[in-house]
């Protein structure tokens, strides 16, 4: 069984993936979307939104992170997929399934879902220009707004050379609302050699359990329920505890640590009021906690209300 730390834009940064994956459980991580509209970006891009490609590729706790791209211009995907990879990320990922309205007024992400030959000629031209040894994966939704072209697009995506398949159980109309439908993973796997991998709606080892059952993956990706609890992958693999809120509240002040002197500072307030949002479904204390940092602008404010929880909790 495989674990993958999903993409989330805005969320998921090389900061929270270093975090996360010093938790432990991930088996690969993949990056925000680097967007890819007509030209051949320079490498500065590509290490601002995943600066482990100066370290080989992996996070300081050696869990390997592919690049992702976006866009629907085929050749210029390609190159830039080339690019990614002379830089050291260990294969390339294609985002076909963010369900933004700004980047899908672009023609970008789930949008693409309703053209099945752009998916297969996306795939194909970026299959061409990566070195056959490293991974050109593909993460879709089941659809735009019907699951009609479901299987179509991933045997589109597997017969263009695609070394695997992650698919999102719900449409892009759908978005985030419960249920998933694990069950149409299973269909795709059906009509498809490529090995599936199950995402959405994973918040616990009961739902990873059955997500398996019902789709018949053995490996899963997960995004929100990490930041609902972040050894949710560990959680996984072998049923530990959800970590405790003493070990949580400790985590947090750690993170303040990477978010205050790293190179996103400024948004450390409005990011650690987001991350409580997710914590809230799986620890009652970070409502409490939210409500007394909701209205505070410094940081170190704040870390001394993180310090005051983690001295209560213990």
């Amino acid at each position: 069984m495989r674990v993958l730390l999903a993409p989330m834009e805005g969320v998921v940064d090389h900061l929270m993936r270093d975090m996360l994956t010093r938790v432990g459980g991930f088996d690969l991580c993949v990056t925000e979307f680097v967007r890819i509209v007509d030209q051949k970006l320079p490498h500065k891009t590509f290490y601002r939104l995943c600066p482990e490609l100066h370290e080989g590729g992996k996070t300081p706790s050696g869990v390997p992170v592919r690049v992702q791209l976006l866009g629907q211009h085929p050749q210029w995907l390609a190159e830039n997929a080339l690019t990614a990879v002379e830089l050291g990320s260990p294969g390339v990922d294609l985002n076909f399934g963010c369900p933004a309205k700004t980047v899908n007024k672009s023609k970008g992400g789930a949008v693409l879902l309703q053209y099945t030959e752009l998916l297969h000629d996306i795939v194909k031209a970026v299959r061409e220009a990566v070195p056959a040894h490293l991974p050109v994966t593909a993460k879709i939704r089941l659809g735009f707004e019907d699951k009609s072209l479901a299987i179509d697009n991933a045997v589109a995506i597997d017969e263009a050379g695609a070394s695997e398949l992650v698919v999102h159980a719900r449409t892009k109309t759908e978005g985030y609302r419960p249920p998933a439908y694990w069950d149409w993973i299973k269909k795709i796997r059906a009509h498809t050699r490529l090995p599936v991998i199950a995402n959405g709606e994973i918040w616990s080892y009961e739902d990873a359990k059955r997500c398996q059952e019902m789709s018949g993956c053995n490996d899963v990706m997960i995004g929100r329920g990490a930041l609902a609890m972040p050894n949710l992958a560990r959680h996984i693999r072998d049923n530990e505890p959800p970590m405790s809120w003493p070990e949580l509240a400790q985590l947090l002040i750690d993170y303040s640590g990477y978010e205050i002197y790293g190179d996103k500072g400024r948004y450390y307030p409005n990011r650690l009021k987001q991350w409580c949002g997710y914590l809230k479904r799986q620890y009652p204390q970070a409502e409490v906690l939210f409500d007394n940092i909701r209205r505070l602008q410094k940081a170190d404010e704040i870390v001394a209300v993180l310090q005051q929880s983690a001295a209560a909790a213990k």
